[in-house]
């Protein structure tokens, strides 16, 4: 209630919490982990939660004022839900904020990465960061995420023709992973 008195619109909570619940309901679509290779763990699912708020908000870089700041406003929900994730799994107030730090430059550096290769159409390049992102511990013996890969980009471009009235109004659904 009191976070609508620090400069987020009291409007925008309904529209937000009805999208992120749309994108992170997409992210844990069963497909997602029993064939196209996304671990099923805490680090899966902050993986493709992430993977999916990635493409929204690469749909949300060219909408207007409003539809950037439900964008802003669904990313920092991320993280909060984030933050709540890491105390119950019993991290100390200490810890947290350090934590935080890491999933944030974790994130920022998926977009980047993600964003490159998807500027470039490049399906090789987004499926060899995906893998290096999921199984950063397999080396050149992760699945292959050329599936995975395939399906963000069609999500992309799902997400690309909907009208902006959709993103404002958090009407962007994912399309099913099968």
């Amino acid at each position: 209630m009191i976070f609508g008195l620090f400069g987020k619109k009291a409007g925008n909570r309904v529209i937000v919490e009805r999208q992120y619940a749309e994108l992170t309901a997409a992210a844990r679509q069963p497909h997602l982990y029993e064939a196209l290779g996304v671990p099923d763990t805490v680090m899966g699912r902050f993986e493709m939660i992430a993977a999916m708020l990635i493409v929204y908000f690469r749909r949300t870089r060219s909408s207007a004022r409003s539809g950037q700041e439900i964008a802003q406003e669904i990313i920092d929900a991320f993280f909060e839900d984030m933050d709540h994730s890491i105390r119950e799994l019993g991290v100390g107030d200490v810890s947290v904020p350090k934590r935080m730090k890491k999933f944030a430059g974790m994130f920022y550096g998926r977009l980047e990465s993600y964003a490159k290769a998807m500027d470039a159409s490049d399906l090789q390049a987004l499926a060899a960061a995906l893998s290096r992102n999921m199984h950063p511990e397999e080396g050149d013996a992760a699945p292959d995420m050329a599936g995975l890969a395939s399906y963000l980009m069609r999500v992309e471009t799902v997400f690309s023709a909907l009208p902006e009235e959709d993103v404002e109004h958090g009407r962007v659904v994912a399309p099913p992973a099968a």
